[in-house]
């Protein structure tokens, strides 16, 4: 069944459900556009924001909404664009009266795994995430308590809010609302998916084989770091890109002189349409990516003992480039339920 029409049914169906009950929203079951691929992990719903239809509508909404910020400017898709899989194409970010942000803005695809948030770890959870970008200088520079208040003098936001969670517009109804949508932001049907999980072994050219038997190698040791379903072990690494850093990276939360420098491995999933690339947006190319590793990288004294000199010829370079783009989810990208409408 096409997903538009899948979608209008289970938004009428929230709603008339949301009639008969004065309780919180019913958990509607996981609709298409949340289907779990092949080899993924069940998503793990906090018990206070089980999904249901109005909540992620709300979410929505809010997401693209430039009201979330205090000059009423940009909204999370400012920086979260959703044909980059919801993330950016610049260095950094410009959030309120044109300030930059300190780090380069990374995907939300499948962010519903995520054990921590920012690239320093310092956030347990997905509904603490969102008060960051809310109160960051350079970003929406607000406060949620006032937000909250502008929400409360716009009466569709009011119903909204009593639809998805029996409450007015507060903090809680506005953190939990984004943190739902974003758990819907699932990607795991790219041609390696087709190939490695559905068995469709035409999905994948032979240049893409050989670039995905490259990455998996000893020789490579690339999914040590980024291995999984999601290709990230969520780890905090330091991969020799600069010999002296201006960003401290984990250090900034824990203190740990063993944390300096160091950040989050990131998934490397729909990675060619999110460059430029590392923390602060230093790659504006997948291949300068490659070749950086290949090199073994500059000398840090916090750098991960597996990025050695590589040695990789041109035909293996543009082997392992070609698997990279294999991991591009069009059907995810491409998706107009999770587009502005």
């Amino acid at each position: 069944m096409n997903k538009l029409i899948w979608y209008c049914i289970l938004v009428i169906t929230s709603l008339l459900l949301s009639c008969k009950q004065d309780d919180v929203a019913p958990n509607i079951p996981t609709p298409e556009f949340m289907e779990i691929p092949k080899g993924f992990d069940e998503i793990d719903f906090p018990e206070d924001n089980a999904f249901s239809q109005a909540r992620w509508e709300l979410g929505k909404r809010l997401f693209y909404d430039p009201i979330m910020s205090s000059n009423q400017s940009v909204s999370c898709a400012s920086c979260h664009d959703a044909d980059l899989a919801f993330s950016d194409n610049v260095d950094f970010s410009v959030g309120v009266d044109q300030r930059l942000g300190i780090r380069n803005t990374p995907s939300l695809s499948n962010v519903a795994y995520h054990p921590y948030f920012t690239r320093e770890g310092g956030v347990p959870t997905l509904e603490m995430q969102i008060l960051v970008p809310i109160q960051e200088h350079n970003e929406f520079d607000f406060n949620i308590v006032l937000l909250a208040e502008r929400l409360k003098a716009d009466t569709s936001y009011v119903r909204l809010s009593k639809e998805a969670y029996n409450r007015e517009p507060d903090a809680f109804v506005i953190t939990r609302s984004l943190a739902n949508f974003e758990r819907s932001l699932i990607s795991g049907f790219s041609p390696y998916d087709q190939y490695a999980n559905y068995g469709k072994w035409d999905a994948l050219s032979q240049s893409e084989i050989n670039g995905m038997e490259l990455f998996f190698s000893d020789k490579t040791k690339c999914s040590q770091c980024h291995g999984g379903f999601n290709f990230t072990n969520y780890e905090f690494e330091n991969n020799g890109l600069y010999e002296e850093y201006d960003d401290v990276g984990r250090f900034r939360f824990t203190g740990e002189d063993e944390d300096m420098a160091r950040f989050k491995v990131p998934s490397l999933r729909n990675i060619a349409l999110t460059a430029p690339y590392m923390h602060d947006g230093s790659m504006p190319a997948l291949s300068e990516v490659i070749e950086h590793y290949n090199t073994g990288g500059k000398i840090h004294p916090n750098k991960n003992a597996l990025i050695q000199p590589l040695n990789l010829s041109q035909k293996e370079k543009d082997e392992l480039l070609a698997f990279l783009h294999s991991l591009t989810d069009a059907s995810f990208v491409k998706n107009p339920i999770f587009k502005n409408n």
